[in-house]
């Protein structure tokens, strides 16, 4: 059975209220052998104060959701990346004495419904389109602080953390053309004229520029962000873009995914064709060959998101800007010079 402050008061001898002030670690009005009467019994009784209630005293759920899209009533749309992301939010969450609740989201107009439901503190929005938190307002929301990683929208209620996908984008295809490719393809998931894919999009133009390399419109190929998409691309890759010699994929999953499907297609990585990932997920240093990739800091995304969320639910101090966070190339194994011929 739950140990309660009574069974504390019963065994130390005094009232609930001191027992409540020592717990709570009020000792300005309770002796020093009273409380250490008290500290002891707790600690031989196994008290675990209840975290509903020191909510409802201090009128805060100490709650905050992550919100992910869900495919559909049954499934969450949880990438590798995504999964590495909510590790990290949950762990900083966890040093600030916050609990994390993973909540997936169906349809964007369900985000007013799951904060008020679970009265959360703040929420977290992972994986969604920038034209489906635009359409947040104020009076959806109400007065719970919404934060967005990855997200170029420009909804002020939602401004959060991002890295700096063009600067890597330009990175990684600046690394392939060093190597003398010049046919390079870029493969990704469809995207407009706003949002992360959009701006690796740009980056990787931004570099083909820099190098006075003409834009091959046809070197493009929309895949979803899957190692499936990424062995089907890779292996029809020989037969639809027989020229290309290096690959640009928006992320390490569809770039392993891409290396698979090459290989059951007979052409090695990185003798006949090189492959560049985006994120640095600890599967890309798993993989044979290693993958080259983009590095984003995954953990001071996360740390940030959270700071950034928490002054937010305790000041009500919005960001004004998105912070934007530093990338760099890391070379392993999937990337050489272009193929003589």
């Amino acid at each position: 059975m739950r140990v309660t402050l009574k069974d504390i008061a019963n065994a130390a001898g005094v009232s609930m209220m001191t027992v409540s002030n020592v717990v709570n670690g009020n000792h300005a009005r309770v002796s020093a052998e009273t409380v250490d009467r008290v500290q002891r019994i707790v600690a031989e009784l196994g008290y675990v104060p209840s975290a509903s209630a020191r909510s409802l005293a201090a009128r805060t759920s100490r709650l905050v959701g992550l919100l992910v899209p869900a495919a559909d009533e049954d499934s969450l749309t949880l990438s590798p990346h995504n999964t590495a992301i909510l590790g990290q939010i949950e762990r900083e969450l966890r040093k600030r004495g916050y609990h994390l609740l993973l909540r997936g989201i169906a349809d964007p107009a369900e985000v007013p419904e799951a904060l008020r439901s679970w009265s959360l503190d703040g929420a977290i929005l992972l994986g969604f389109l920038d034209e489906e938190i635009d359409r947040l307002s104020r009076g959806a929301l109400g007065r719970v602080p919404v934060l967005a990683i990855d997200s170029y929208s420009g909804n002020p209620l939602t401004t959060g953390v991002r890295s700096d996908d063009f600067t890597g984008a330009r990175l990684a295809t600046t690394h392939l053309i060093a190597l003398g490719h010049r046919a390079i393809l870029f493969a990704g998931p469809a995207f407009t004229d706003v949002g992360v894919v959009h701006e690796r999009f740009r980056g990787f133009r931004a570099a083909l520029a820099d190098a006075a390399i003409e834009w091959d419109e046809s070197l493009v190929e929309t895949a979803n962000t899957t190692h499936e998409d990424g062995v089907a691309l890779g292996a029809r890759l020989p037969g639809s873009h027989p020229h290309a010699t290096a690959v640009f994929a928006t992320a390490d999953i569809l770039a392993i995914g891409v290396m698979e499907g090459l290989a059951r297609a007979g052409v090695p990585v990185p003798a006949a064709v090189s492959v560049v990932g985006f994120d640095d997920l600890d599967l890309s240093a798993y993989v044979t060959p290693k993958l080259t990739t983009v590095a984003q800091d995954l953990a001071g995304k996360a740390a940030n998101a959270v700071d950034l969320l928490l002054a937010a639910v305790r000041h009500g101090k919005r960001p004004s800007a998105a912070v934007t966070l530093d990338v760099r190339l890391v070379e392993r194994e999937s990337t050489a010079r272009v193929p003589a011929g």
